[in-house]
This record gives C-alpha cells, structure tokens and sequence, in this order.
C-alpha cells in the first residue's frame, strides 16, 4: 500500500473472466462519492502479442496508458472519496501505479475464469470457436494467465476470493479500505 491521499485510488486486478468489473461495478454502487474507470474501455498501445510479451518477461510499461492516466488525473481533482479502477496490472505499471494507493486481486482459480469468459464472451459463438478457443488457451493463452498469478497477485495489498458471494467480497474489500486511514 501506498501514501494514501483522498480521494483513495484503488485498483481491482485479477485474470480475463476472475470478476474484476463485476466487484468493481459492485464497489462503486455500494460506495457514494465515487466513481469508476474500466481498463477494458480504452483502446491501448501495447504488444502485438501477448504471449510473445509473457515470455520477453511481461514488461507491463511497454503498454502505453496515457489516456487512463489522463482520467484518473482528472477524476483526482474532482471531491470524491474513492476511484475505483477495473484494472489489471495492479502497481507493475510504472506510471500508473504513483497514482494508486490500494490493489486488491481477485483470486480465482483458473478454471472457473475460463467457464465464466467463454460464457460471457462466445455466448453466440459456434462449438468451433469456443473450441478453438480451448485448443489455444491450452497450447498458450494460459501463460498470460499465469503471468497474473505470478506478477499482479503478490504484489497486491489484499487477495480476495473469487469464488465468494459478490456481496461477501464486497464487504471483505470495503472492511478492509475502511481501515486505511485517508488524509483530508
């Protein structure tokens, strides 16, 4: 955790499909005074290819995040008690993380993100590409998911599990901000 000035800037990271937009969403309904910003709505510069990426050693300032910066500079001005960001790098990213001052991971095991993305996103896809999906996530795609767990996890102030009634989690993650004294 870092030195915490108000509004309290916290990011909520976790892999594709582990419920970072759903708890983030969840926070910002629950918390007055704040507001939200989603990693997903920006179009970014980054690697072409995110396994390439992985195994260059995942330098996550190669991303180019400027635009979210812009936003959270913006959202820092305005009275607010908190900034939510739906946000998967938690503080790995060097210009990013000066402005966050609480990360929290959603930790959820692998197979249920899986289910949960292949739900959300092939919803009306055809069996051929939800298995092509499977066949690439087997061959590859899991080491990006495994990059999260080795990098953006332990470097987060709370772990929370992902597999835990929204609610219970909500209430886990507002305990414990709660604690963290904010300076006025």
């Amino acid at each position: 955790m870092k030195k915490v000035m108000s509004p309290l800037v916290i990011a909520v990271g976790g892999v594709s499909g582990g419920g970072k937009t759903t708890v983030s969403n969840h926070l910002h309904e629950r918390l007055s005074n704040s507001k939200l910003l989603h990693f997903d709505d920006y179009n970014f510069e980054g690697p072409n290819d995110i396994i390439d990426w992985v195994d260059r050693g995942a330098n996550y300032d190669e991303w180019n995040l400027d635009p979210f910066i812009r936003d959270i500079n913006t959202l820092l001005k305005e009275s607010l008690d908190y900034i939510f960001l739906d946000y998967p790098f938690a503080y790995r990213h060097t210009k990013t993380s000066e402005f966050i001052d609480y990360t929290v991971y959603i930790d959820t095991p692998l197979d249920i993100a899986m289910a949960r993305r292949v739900l959300r996103d092939f919803n009306e896809n055809s069996n051929e590409s939800i298995l092509s999906e499977m066949k690439n996530y087997v061959a590859q795609g899991r080491r990006g998911y495994l990059e999260m767990l080795k990098s953006i996890k332990p470097k987060s102030d709370l772990i929370v599990d992902g597999t835990l009634y929204l609610p219970v989690i909500g209430e886990d993650i507002i305990e414990a901000i709660s604690t963290i004294t904010e300076h006025p």
